[in-house]
């Protein structure tokens, strides 16, 4: 690289990280891949889960609606812990929660059994996504920060992805259980995450500076409430509820309709799972590009814009032709409009308080979108509407509200994630 530098010959982005920069990266690219193949998993087995506890379809969504109320427990308790001792213990600590309360799950006796350990998968779940953001995007250089942010979330579609193939290949043989089951290899990647993976400078000195002026912020999810950070906080927080509608109303229940409704069996309904996933990664890449040349906000709201005219493709429509190829499709757009997360939400706070925030803004819209589920399973099932109405309006109204909270946000492509201690001259706003 020194040559290169010394040379005028330009360094190809993907050598200019360090060895320690990549595994840090692929640490947080395990934990969140993995994270989404044990939640994902439920939302193909509801209903069968519904047949043999003998509840309605709308009970089994309430299992959904806490698992995401409780991932605001535990992203604001990693994001504590990752701003205080660092953020490789919280994400070890999620990875193995969520593995492990996901395999107890698949022995549950009892209807309430299986509620209370996927609501505690929750935690877990919640906890991950906070310290995973903030060491890849503190790890990795500026220069190509928007595409490992994208190819870093979209890696959920692959999760979700494995998740529809072992759905389509598995089911019919080991039963919702099993699946359930699968759900502990996770844990497996905690003991490389331990023995290789380090801090990220920036935190470590960051950390080192706080101590040396006797500037330790104590409480950081008070201070991003402070005037300084509140609009930047609030608009935050709109944006991420929005999305977070938006993805539910798109992912929640269209394996469900597809189930209920069409009749399609688990071959089927894992065909447009599985390829709109797939295309789910590579267009949070594509849109990662855009948001390193063009700007974080134009790498989300574009692909939102776009979403909006394609969600009646698939779901004003019967034939499956239209159902696959629409939903393939929705997967570029619509499904891509989570790519910059890891790094809008990184890059819009100091480093004494990123993961707090971070992880507080993003799954405080997980409480909004927990309620998605439940509301339109009402509307398709309870006041017979169907499920595709209630899926396509829901989509794109808030795909409109995203567009809105992403428009009215700071820019921060280009911004250097620096050690340099910025909260404390904000505590007494």
């Amino acid at each position: 690289m020194a040559a290169a530098a010394a040379t005028g010959t330009p360094v190809p982005w993907w050598k200019e990280p360090t060895k320690d920069q990549w595994y840090a990266y692929i640490a947080a690219w395990l934990g969140w891949t993995l994270d989404a193949f044990d939640f994902t998993i439920f939302l193909l087995i509801m209903v069968p889960i519904a047949k043999e506890f003998n509840v309605p379809l709308t009970a089994v969504t309430i299992v959904f609606t806490l698992t995401l109320g409780m991932r605001l427990v535990g992203a604001t308790a990693a994001g504590w812990l990752g701003d205080r001792i660092g953020r490789k213990t919280p994400l070890m600590i999620s990875i193995l929660w969520y593995s492990i309360c996901n395999f107890i799950a698949g022995f549950s006796p009892t209807f309430l059994f299986l509620l209370f350990f996927r609501a505690l998968l929750g935690i877990g779940m919640g906890a991950e996504w906070p310290a995973g953001a903030a060491l890849a995007m503190e790890s990795w250089p500026t220069r190509s920060r928007g595409f490992m942010s994208g190819i870093l979330q979209g890696s959920w579609g692959l999760g979700f992805a494995l998740s529809s193939l072992a759905y389509g290949m598995l089911f019919e043989h080991i039963g919702w259980r099993g699946l359930l089951w699968l759900g502990i290899l996770p844990a497996f990647a905690v003991v490389w995450i331990r023995f290789y993976v380090k801090e990220p400078p920036v935190w470590a000195e960051n950390k080192r500076l706080q101590k040396e002026n006797k500037t330790e912020v104590k409480a950081p999810l008070l201070m991003i409430f402070k005037r300084k950070y509140l609009y930047n906080t609030l608009t935050g927080c709109a944006w991420m509820a929005s999305a977070f509608c938006v993805y539910y109303s798109i992912w929640a229940l269209f394996a469900t309709y597809l189930q209920k409704e069409l009749q399609w069996t688990p071959g089927m309904v894992a065909v447009p799972l599985f390829w709109a996933n797939i295309i789910v990664f590579g267009g949070n890449a594509v849109w990662g590009l855009v948001a390193d040349r063009w700007g974080r906000k134009p790498g989300i709201f574009i692909p939102c814009i776009i979403g909006i005219f394609v969600t009646p493709l698939y779901l004003y429509t019967k034939d499956p032709f239209w159902i696959v190829a629409g939903f393939i499709g929705q997967g570029f757009f619509g499904g891509a409009i989570y790519g910059q997360n890891p790094s809008y939400l990184c890059e819009r706070y100091p480093t004494e308080v990123r993961a707090t925030a971070s992880g507080f803004v993003y799954h405080q819209g997980a409480i909004f979108g927990a309620f998605v589920a439940p509301v339109l399973t009402y509307f398709a099932v309870d006041m017979k509407m169907g499920f595709a109405m209630p899926m396509m309006i829901s989509t794109m109204i808030f795909m409109v509200l995203v567009v809105i909270f992403v428009l009215m946000g700071p820019e921060t492509r280009g911004k250097h994630l620096t050690a340099d201690v910025e909260v404390f001259a904000a505590a007494d706003d």
